[in-house]
């Protein structure tokens, strides 16, 4: 039957569903004879009107009763769990779009509890209580009665049967909870299905069952168990069920979720790793949690514990120090429920000294995971007393860090960053006596210093005497070992508990030895021999893996043949696993070595966990790999606890043989190589540089990578499904004016759609005669007429349509159509508004045809990115604060921009300013830099490598398509400073012109166009001395000296020679020689001017002849030549008309370039 499948979905789609029908049906009043059913029948499926609720609902006919001139139908809604009557006219045809999803109400039963009633015998004179196969009235009415003065139900679901939901049932009233089904039975208006169970544990024992059981049914536990699949091997139940009001997830998602967590136990109970002694648990029942917290835990159905969390929970429950790396380690259920188990102990806080504090501190390596730690500590705190949790995430203003109020506060969930800030304004190590390191390896990779130096602080502060009974503890948790974990457990931590699950994190901690022998295919037998030949006084054990059949033959057969005693062992073997391992485990004397060649599909069968080395003759897979070191789990050195052993020493080995068939895991196994620390050849970065690039070449149809879009880089380069390399295809610039892209770039720009704090999509505006402004005024005069909005029949992906936005008409372009929606009459598509840049979803019924007149205009949205910015604190992604303040202050607003690079859709901008006109007088004001608005807020820092990094990515598209001579799909890469002396305002370019200069005075000027001429002949005369490299030139300057700053390192042989117009610089790093011929803007001293020589650098300092600022440096443009904005400030002081607070003075380099901006139109300050 549709909408009775039984789960539950979201419940903001049963409030869209309500918003659709209510829109749906009382659009169709003009044509209510297609949407009215033409036969009504009882079990029908239909559309009514509710006078109560006062919306249209989904309901199932009931009855039908004739009623004078009209028809009373009785209907239930299916959402609601209510009967009504309507009238026919009230009745429509249930759309196939709006039965999409199960009804909302539920029909559930009491799990196993059946009714019972008094039966008399007047024969016997007796009366018992018997089943009945109808309640009784009495315990109808208690029922009803207990409904009424319930706060809070939540039900247990337990079985699902023809559509009925069987539960345990839980009201509250008052601070009672109460098992419906137990209280029935209490009262006698019921009893349980099996006799056998009647005097089972109930909700009222307070002691834990005596057999682990499915910890949803913490409640109920013997009930339900045999219901409840138990896995073999771990004892811990695998398949719950938990149904509440507010219940989200369906019971088939339940069971695919518990099948994957069972799946996980199997296959990381294998392998554990441990510093000391731990007894695990292995159920909920038996952890070492305080009761509420494991009904609440129950409640919210965790699917736990799993392998890693049996062995972490003891040890961090009982305040001890931890270290735990597993391929879990970034849940921060590792270590909440226990910590919070500590917290809540009335002996604990006797003991902690009287003052005000957190008392535990969690770090995580950014804002979105300290959001995640910080909702899951209001969830699970709820059952424990008052802990009071702070999430802080602060940026570097001073005077934020300062109004934080800590009072109160037990736990603070932050970041390193953040809390250093804070801790400048506050005493936080008073009380702190847990302190959690989540995800330390990423902590200890990007926050090195900044953990260090709270590690201290808090090692000083525990060392005070009010702390003698007080407890302290570090909590490390992660996926992967850090070679910083060996310090922090050496110096911070006190006898730690180390539980490490991921077979390869274990062996970099037990010092195994990676080695890696290249070498061919040819020569692999020969390398082996050598590897074997070793003459140790001890036993060595070694496994020499193959991945066939036919190499292991072929490999033993040559250890043989070179008086090597082996073992062999594969699939066509004649020799069983016992007699192997009979040979593996037989007690050898001192010397001798014992080898055994065996395929990767025999690791498990044998279990071998004692072997000394390893050598894999078959380059393996990463998970291979990890399979293989378990084979020498048991010479795992305890690196912390064998002090004494010389680090250098390892009883374990593990060999790779590298040879040129080894492309495809290389880059795998290389990561872990670098992530040990170990040697590795140069063959094997090569190979995997091939492999990578080949990976890039297979993403070019990609859109190109956000992240290095916005920052210039991107960190997880290896896993981003996105591009990171120029297509010439794609990245032919569009929807931007050809007389932008052949220019200096200035443009007026529209923000429209705010995607983060420096990642826009809008319109360049033409402030002489925009096009799309007329069109838009068209399209709304066409649609205003009647007849004109003509919806669409079939609905076309890519295809243009008119779409109706309150009083607006938008273009918009179809993006995507679910598979399964299109056979229905009404369906959701994602479409594009193709001069906004947005998307959004939309009913099908809402597009509107759109003449092919109003098409011709191509689509003027256009990706904005603002340069040379970054979120601080190493984040990836830019703080909501700040996204939605930049939303507020600039969305709908014109700007003035300088397009430096353009790529596809995408123009990077530097600087973007607001700018209004002053009625009345023929100046402008610089209202603010985006840029500076940005730094303002203390949660964005500067990002000076961002428009190099760009442009490396595009020099050589840039060559290519120079020598090619292609017209209209250049990529402009302008880097002029303030060295272009015919138009000063093409400074902007690289640095913020405008950030600190709030208004600056109107002249006429020159458009930027004007010195392309000279700007195309300076590119090609770099381009023909194909001889000598360029070198990257700074400069910046004083009124009476200019200082030039030639980027190259290990200078030799330099030459300097100094002229009253000109400066000539050559020089030698390597075997690359530099030359740079410097024709000047204005004279200098050539006497007074100097060369000094430095490690990364060259500094020409050039004496002004003439005591006066420059507006640029060079007569000609140089694209290697830019200004030094690092200086910027050294002269902006220097302002010589301050009026007020503001600065009515900026260089020409700057000034100019508004200039033009204001000249060309009166309309740029509109709003």
């Amino acid at each position: 039957m549709k909408g009775c499948a039984p789960y539950i979905v979201d419940e903001i789609e049963y409030k869209n569903l309500n918003a659709e029908m209510n829109q749906f049906y009382d659009k169709s009043y003009e044509d209510v004879d297609e949407v009215k059913p033409q036969v009504i029948e009882e079990g029908q499926i239909c559309v009514v009107f509710s006078e109560e609720l006062k919306c249209w609902c989904r309901a199932i006919i009931k009855s039908i009763m004739y009623c004078r001139d009209d028809y009373q139908i009785e209907c239930f809604l299916v959402d609601y769990a209510k009967y009504i009557f309507v009238g026919t006219k009230d009745i429509r045809i249930a759309a196939e779009a709006f039965l999409q999803i199960p009804y909302r109400a539920k029909k559930c039963r009491l799990y196993r509890t059946k009714p019972v009633t008094l039966r008399v015998d007047f024969c016997e004179n007796t009366a018992k209580i018997v089943p009945t196969k109808r309640w009784d009235s009495a315990a109808i009415q208690y029922f009803k009665n207990l409904l009424k003065v319930t706060t809070q139900m939540k039900a247990n679901l337990c079985a699902v049967e023809d559509n009925t939901f069987d539960i345990f049932l839980y009201a509250t009233k008052g601070d009672e909870k109460v098992c419906v089904n137990d209280d029935l039975v209490a009262k006698n208006f019921a009893h349980l299905e099996n006799d056998d169970q009647e005097n089972q544990t109930s909700l009222y024992a307070e002691s834990l069952p005596a057999e682990p059981v499915n910890p949803a049914f913490p409640f109920r536990p013997v009930l339900c168990q045999d219901k409840t699949p138990t896995n073999p091997e771990t004892g811990l139940a695998v398949s719950s069920s938990f149904l509440e009001e507010t219940y989200q997830r369906s019971s088939t998602d339940l069971n695919k979720n518990t099948a994957s967590s069972s799946q996980n136990l199997s296959e990381e109970q294998n392998f554990v790793f441990l510093s000391n002694k731990i007894e695990p648990f292995s159920a909920l029942e038996t952890a070492p949690l305080f009761d509420d917290l494991k009904k609440e835990l129950a409640q919210k159905n965790f699917l736990g514990p799993n392998f890693t969390e049996s062995y972490c929970w003891p040890p961090v429950a009982r305040g001890c120090d931890v270290v735990a790396i597993s391929y879990q380690g970034n849940d921060p259920s590792l270590y909440i429920p226990p910590v919070l188990t500590f917290l809540h102990s009335e002996s604990y806080c006797r003991a902690l000294p009287s003052r005000n504090g957190p008392l535990a501190l969690i770090l995580c390596p950014g804002r979105k995971k300290a959001q995640l730690v910080f909702e899951l500590l209001g969830t699970y705190g709820r059952c424990s007393r008052k802990l009071h949790p702070m999430l802080i995430i602060l940026g570097q203003n001073k005077e934020a860090a300062s109004s934080v109020k800590i009072q109160g506060c037990e736990v603070i969930v932050t970041t390193p960053y953040s809390f250093l800030r804070l801790f400048e304004h506050h005493n936080l190590f008073c009380r702190l006596c847990h302190l959690v390191l989540d995800e330390v390896e990423v902590l200890l990779s990007e926050a090195t210093e900044q953990v260090f130096t709270i590690l201290d602080y808090y090692n000083k502060s525990i060392f005070a005497e009010e702390w003698e009974y007080s407890p302290h503890q570090i909590i490390a948790v992660g996926t992967h070992w850090n070679k910083h974990i060996a310090r922090l457990m050496k110096e911070f931590m006190s006898d730690p508990y180390v539980v490490i699950t991921a077979v390869e994190e274990a062996s970099i901690y037990g010092n195994v030895q990676q080695v890696v022998q290249p070498c061919t295919n040819s020569e692999r037998t020969a390398v082996l021999l050598k590897i074997l030949d070793f003459t140790p006084s001890n036993l060595q054990k070694v496994l020499i893996f193959t991945d066939s059949v036919n190499e292991a033959e072929m490999v033993h057969q040559a250890l043989q043949s070179n008086s090597i005693f082996s073992l062999r062992i594969h699939k066509e073997s004649e020799f069983n696993f016992t007699y192997i391992l009979e040979q593996w485990t037989k007690k050898y004397s001192s010397g001798p070595h014992v080898v055994l060649v065996l395929t990767d599909d025999c690791m498990e069968p044998l279990g071998i966990t004692d072997a000394t080395c390893v050598v894999h003759f078959s380059f393996p897979s990463p998970s291979i790999f990890a399979q293989r070191l378990h084979s020498l789990s048991d010479n795992f050195c305890n690196v912390i606890k064998d002090s004494s052993v010389d680090q250098e020493y390892t009883k374990a080995r593990s060999v790779i043989l590298l040879t040129e068939d080894s492309a495809c895991h290389a880059p795998g196994i290389l990561h872990y190589l670098q992530h040990a620390e170990a040697e590795i050849p140069p063959e094997l970065h090569a190979i995997t540089a091939k492999v990578l690039e080949a990976e890039e070449e297979k993403k070019l149809s990609r859109p190109l990578c956000a992240y290095l879009k916005t920052f210039g880089i991107c960190k997880n380069r290896t896993v981003c499904p996105d591009r990171h390399q120029i297509n010439f295809e794609v990245d032919v610039p569009r929807n931007i004016p050809d007389e932008i892209t052949q220019t200096s770039g200035c443009v007026t720009i529209l923000p429209l759609h705010i995607v983060n704090a420096t990642n826009y999509f809008g319109r360049i505006v033409d402030k002489q005669k925009d096009q799309y402004t007329t069109l838009a005024e068209e399209i709304n005069e066409y649609f205003k007429k009647p007849g004109s909005k003509i919806s669409v029949e079939n609905v076309e992906k890519l295809a243009l349509y008119g779409l109706c936005e309150q009083t607006l008409f938008h273009r918009v372009q179809v993006v995507e159509i679910s598979p399964k929606e299109e056979e229905n009459v009404f369906f959701n598509v994602k479409v594009k508004y193709i001069d906004e840049g947005r998307t959004s979803q939309v009913q099908n019924y809402q597009l509107l045809h759109l003449p092919a007149r109003f098409q011709c205009l191509p689509p003027q949205a256009v990706e904005f990115v603002v340069c040379r910015l970054k979120p601080i604190d190493n984040e990836i992604e830019w703080n909501p604060k700040v996204t939605h303040y930049i939303d507020y202050k600039i969305k709908g607003k014109l700007h003035e921009a300088k397009i430096v690079l353009t790529l596809g859709n995408t123009a990077w901008v530097d600087p973007m300013v607001r700018v209004t006109r002053l009625p009345g007088l023929n100046m402008s004001v610089t209202e603010y830099s985006v840029r500076s608005v940005i730094l303002s807020t203390g949660l964005g820092t500067d990002n000076p490598e961002h428009i190099t990094q760009l442009q490396k990515l595009c020099r050589h598209m840039q060559v290519l398509e120079n020598s090619k001579n292609l017209e209209h799909s250049s990529i402009k890469e302008n880097t002029a400073g303030p060295e272009d002396a015919s138009n000063p305002q093409n400074m902007s370019m690289q640095g913020n012109s405008t950030e600190n200069c709030n208004s600056s005075e109107i002249t006429p000027g020159n458009h930027p166009c004007d010195d392309v001429a000279q700007t195309k002949e300076a590119e090609d005369s770099t381009l023909h001395q194909h001889k000598c490299f360029n070198p990257e030139i700074k400069w910046f300057q004083n009124e009476e000296t200019v200082t030039v700053k030639v980027k190259i390192a290990s200078v030799a042989d330099c030459k300097c020679d100094f002229s009253e117009k000109k400066v000539v610089f050559s020089a030698y790093s390597g075997d690359k020689h530099y030359l740079a011929d410097m024709e000047l803007h204005q004279d200098i001293l050539a006497e007074k001017s100097t060369c000094v020589i430095k490690e990364t650098e060259v500094i020409i300092v050039l004496v002004k002849e003439n005591k006066e600022m420059w507006c640029k440096l060079l007569k000609n443009k140089n694209l290697h030549v830019s200004f030094d904005f690092e200086h910027w400030e050294d002269f902006e002081d220097k302002s010589p008309f301050p009026v007020g607070n503001k600065k009515w003075h900026c260089t020409d380099a700057v000034t100019e370039e508004l200039v033009d901006f204001s000249e060309d139109s009166g309309t740029e300050s509109d709003d």
